[in-house]
């Protein structure tokens, strides 16, 4: 069962939208020397499609995806809801491991990010050049060690890092479109060279159309937005339904680090462009992964370029917080409710320790290299963004709305084109994220095989009519119960299974019985309340429920009626024909099979004690 948010960890909409800005905010440290490299000269003007993308097409998308998924599952979570049974299981497990790939890179791009820009400035010891990777490490641990402390003390650290990285910027931009406006030959240049090497303006938009997808890393930061949801704080009169405030606060978290972000893009790619000589962005050039930097250097001084490096070191070091927020809001909502991770994954602690093991493999693996790990996370990072397009729109379709089908149908392709293009050029990056889903999918069923004999009920109640049967019952000493499956509800063929019953099983004539049915809706699903109705076909009681599993269910109910009367029940089987390990099969997948042996066994797993088990008959 997926657990609320504590209180204590909620907080203003403004302030967990500093936990996503660490990482959505900290790309301008690299995304304009990406656009310089891309685009060339044409970096402002594709920076401007990249800002129309995230204004137009990303930024409604989510804002839907918060309206329809307010509980923080995301797009995963409407898919979810969209595909039942094993096959939408499958595909959300599909969704899970680009969401891992996604955070997981995050956390070792960004922490080997600023591993690298401590060691390749030259006012550190020299001891440190070189120590990529135990620096990234170290900064892995830390990372890790804030969140063993809690979700509030990251939450603090990213408020204070986003305002000081965002005042920094801001300084350098202002300084920047200063220097600009003074030298106007610059400008002239520019334009100049634009013309040269691109013609009309038409060849300019459709040369910046082709090489936006390699600027879509831009685009990271929306899917950890949504996520991120149950720690904003709500109003005391919002439901669970529809807790209207967060929806509020999270569309104005969206909102506002989606128009903070473009108009940085936009006035960081000119004045990057036309500032920062070409060659400095090439591999080596002093600008390669730093154009801002370069510039706070050059025109503030050495003593604010520091300054600015530092709060980039910090920020790049901290930009994994809203990664781990992600996955410790996404794997407890999905794999324990599906039985695919053990109910410790319930709890962040031992999850942050696990993240923090799979993250230092991660930069083993890469060897803590930045440039090496760039496909993996724009791929995690489009197919989220993708899927998020696709599923407003599935709901939009759904319900009626064909104007949003529309909109939300150009955005999807777009963003389909987008992400085949980018694994066109980097096929590594799904290579690393096929590896993700493989081993989700690979651990998520081992699991669920291995707490497949759990009583997996989150809770039994007995409607009025049946809990006064099996009170009757218990009156006179004795619950014997016969299991029947359903193939059609007619007295002769439960006089039929009684005769049987107390042929082979020697019930006496005069304990009358309740008959059980169990009736599998969906398979697929884990753990299910369990409400138990009773129903009658003639002078026969049925005790009838809805589960996915019926083995399970029964021995759960046996146990809600011992609990309940004081009574310990007697339950009647017969044979399952067939192959047992077909059975088996069956049951792991279906929730039927070999009932009567399984049942037996659960009831062994969940009570030690034989003498407080039901008791359970099987005909020969």
């Amino acid at each position: 069962m997926v657990k609320s948010t504590p209180k204590e960890h909620q907080h203003s909409w403004w302030k967990v939208m500093c936990l996503t800005g660490v990482d959505y905010f900290s790309t301008l440290g690299y995304q304009p020397g990406i656009a310089a490299l891309a685009a060339g000269v044409l970096s402002p003007l594709a920076t401007l499609v990249l800002v129309a993308l995230t204004l137009l097409g990303a930024l409604p998308v989510y804002r839907r995806v918060a309206k329809e998924s307010h509980n923080g599952g995301g797009s995963i979570a409407m898919f979810a809801n969209f595909l039942p049974n094993w096959w939408g299981k499958i595909f959300i497990l599909v969704l899970l491991g680009f969401a891992a790939t996604d955070f997981t890179i995050t956390m070792t791009l960004s922490a080997a990010d600023g591993a690298a820009h401590i060691v390749e400035n030259p006012s550190v010891p020299s001891f440190l050049h070189g120590q990529n990777m135990i620096i990234t490490l170290i900064l892995l641990a830390l990372l890790a060690a804030v969140f063993l402390k809690g979700f509030s003390e990251a939450i603090g650290i990213a408020v204070g890092l986003v305002g000081a990285y965002l005042a920094l910027n801001l300084v350098v931009a202002g300084v920047g479109i200063y220097q600009v406006a003074k030298a106007p030959h610059l400008v002239t240049d520019w334009k100049d060279a634009l013309v040269t090497a691109h013609g009309s303006p038409i060849a300019m938009v459709g040369v910046a159309l082709l090489v936006f997808p390699k600027l879509a890393l831009g685009l990271s930061g929306f899917e950890t937005g949504v996520a991120v949801m149950p720690q904003i704080k709500g109003s005391p009169a919002d439901s669970p339904e529809f807790p209207r405030a967060r929806i509020i606060g999270t569309r104005k978290l969206l909102t506002s680090a989606a128009i903070i972000m473009s108009a940085f893009l936009v006035v960081t790619s000119v004045i990057t462009t036309i500032l920062i000589p070409q060659a400095e962005f090439q591999d080596g050039g002093k600008a390669n992964g730093r154009a801002l930097a370069y510039l706070a250097h050059h025109y503030l001084g050495d003593v604010f370029g520091s300054v600015y490096d530092v709060s980039t070191i910090a920020i790049l070091w901290f930009a994994g917080a809203s990664a781990m927020a992600g996955l410790l809001n996404l794997v407890p909502r999905y794999l324990p409710r599906f039985g695919m991770a053990p109910e410790w994954a319930r709890q962040i602690r031992p999850l942050v320790l696990v993240f923090a093991l799979v993250s230092f493999g991660i930069t083993w693996y890469f060897d803590a290299d930045v440039d090496a790990q760039g496909a993996a996370y724009a791929t995690g990072v489009l197919v989220l963004i993708t899927s998020a397009a696709m599923a407003v729109a599935i709901s939009a379709w759904r319900k009626g709305q064909k104007s949003r089908v529309l909109g939300f149908g150009i955005v999807s392709v777009i963003f389909v084109y987008t992400t085949i293009d980018n694994i066109i050029e980097k096929p590594a990056g799904l290579h690393l994220a096929i590896l993700f889903v493989l081993a989700i999918v690979v651990v998520s069923f081992a699991s669920r095989l291995h707490r497949a004999f759990e009583l997996r009920a989150i809770e039994v109640t007995f409607d009025e009519k049946a809990g006064k049967m099996v009170d009757d019952l218990a009156a006179r000493g004795e619950i014997r119960i016969v299991t029947h499956d359903i193939d059609q509800r007619e007295p002769e063929e439960y006089a039929e299974k009684e005769l049987d019953q107390r042929r082979e099983s020697h019930i006496p004539d005069e304990d009358p019985i309740l008959f059980l049915e169990v009736i599998v809706r969906d398979p697929s699903e884990f753990s299910t309340n369990l409400l138990v109705t009773e129903v009658d076909v003639d002078e026969y009681h049925i005790l009838s429920v809805e589960a996915s599993a019926v083995p399970n269910s029964i021995a759960a109910i046996l146990l809600a009626i011992r609990d309940r009367t004081g009574v310990i029940p007697h339950v009647y089987f017969e044979w399952t024909e067939g192959n047992p390990l077909t059975n088996l099969v069956r049951y792991l997948f279906f929730g039927e099979g070999e009932v009567a042996p399984v049942t037996r066994e659960i009831l062994r797993r969940a009570v030690p004690r034989r003498s407080q088990r039901p008791h359970v008959h099987v005909d020969s």
